[in-house]
């Protein structure tokens, strides 16, 4: 329960279907309900597949609040954004929570009455200068200034690394207000089974930042057949298929526990990536991991991974092919990625934000003790 807080404390927490943030909540959420936090989730963008939505409803006490409106970074979503907004604002008053947690920007400069936390697990700004190389062009503008706006209104803004978080400050300036709370995830449900020859990856095909591009593009000079898990099909447009990777599209979580277990190789030579989610499952998993050489990713794993530039095929395919062919190696990278990925628990993250919620509601009540009766009452 929250310091302070009458009965049942409640966190008011927005989230999406679309990667790992719906991932993050449920673990979150659950890391709270373990320290007598009811979480009421606030899915917007895709509806919840019915996979999604029995793991939410096996949270004891999470109410699952669900819209369709456009998540702030799709095309044309200013309307959605606004109309999001008024629904959140609706269900504060319905659910009367003592925190409200943002996975998002736009929607943390609303005027809600309990404190409000900003996360920042990616955005435009920061994607399009990792991935083109220059800032973002003109027809952003409105988004930036909607996530600008977020970071400045919130009481507190999170990164989930140092790195990422200096990122948001080169494009959106300094955020005295901030602080980094990793990501974490449950061990539960992954292991290591009898590895079978090949690499693996996971992740949005379609998405430049993830750069899986490049493991096809070398995946016909390894011994090991490459396989990718995740969706090559863009939002909009159309996407030219792998010619050398085994793709299985989109699986379910039980179906990603198997090949992770199954894979001794994880391969994700990114671009741009905040924290991510899909190493931490795979060192959980009993993967040697190889990775792109960003400072996010370094800070996260340090010497339990092999860093290769994003943009470097032939490190990639010698990493690669080095590995494959010292089984010790492997070995002795996977121990050391699992020894590192329990750092990054969910009980532990959990902890993290109790702590940041707890401190938030203290300032506010001595705010609020400052002022005078008049302006207290309003």
């Amino acid at each position: 329960m929250l310091s302070g807080a009458p009965g049942p404390a409640t966190v008011l927490m927005t989230t999406d279907t679309i990667g790992g943030i719906w991932t993050y909540a449920l673990d979150l959420a659950g890391g709270l309900r373990r320290r007598g936090v009811r979480t009421v989730l606030a899915s917007m963008g895709p509806p919840p597949t019915g996979t999604q939505r029995a793991a939410a409803l096996s949270i004891p006490d999470l109410v699952l609040e669900q819209s369709t409106f456009l998540l702030e970074w799709m095309d044309h979503a200013e309307w959605d954004v606004r109309r999001a907004g008024e629904w959140l604002l609706e269900l504060e008053l319905v659910h009367l929570p003592e925190v409200v947690h943002v996975n998002g920007f736009a929607h943390a400069a609303l005027p809600f009455a309990a404190p409000t936390v900003c996360v920042a697990h990616s955005c435009v700004g920061t994607w399009w200068r990792a991935v083109k190389g220059e800032a973002p062009p003109a027809r952003f503008a409105g988004y930036l200034g909607a996530v600008a706006a977020g970071l400045d209104a919130a009481d507190g803004v999170v990164a989930p690394t140092r790195a990422f978080l200096d990122q948001l400050e080169t494009v959106y300036g300094p955020r005295p207000r901030a602080r980094v709370i990793p990501n974490g995830r449950s061990a539960a449900g992954f292991g290591s089974s009898r590895k079978r020859d090949m690499v693996f990856s996971a992740g949005r095909g379609w998405d430049e930042a993830k750069n899986v591009i490049a493991l096809d593009a070398i995946a016909a000079d390894l011994d090991w057949p490459v396989v990718v898990a995740g969706d090559w099909r863009p939002p909009r447009g159309e996407a030219e298929p792998p010619r050398h990777l085994l793709c299985l599209d989109l699986v379910e979580p039980e179906q990603l526990r198997q090949w992770l277990a199954d894979a001794p190789i994880f391969a994700l030579p990114a671009r741009y990536e905040p924290f991510g989610l899909a190493p931490l499952e795979a060192a959980l998993s009993g993967c040697a991991l190889v990775l792109g050489d960003l400072p996010t990713l370094r800070e996260v794993w340090g010497e339990a991974a092999l860093y290769v530039p994003p943009d470097d095929r032939a490190a990639l395919r010698a990493t690669l092919q080095a590995l494959i062919r010292d089984p010790a190696r492997r070995r002795r990278m996977a121990r050391a990625a699992e020894k590192r990925a329990r750092r990054f628990g969910a009980v532990r993250m959990a902890e993290g934000y109790l702590s940041l919620y707890r401190g938030l509601r203290r300032c506010r009540a001595l705010t609020h003790a400052a002022l005078p009766p008049a302006a207290s009452a309003a």
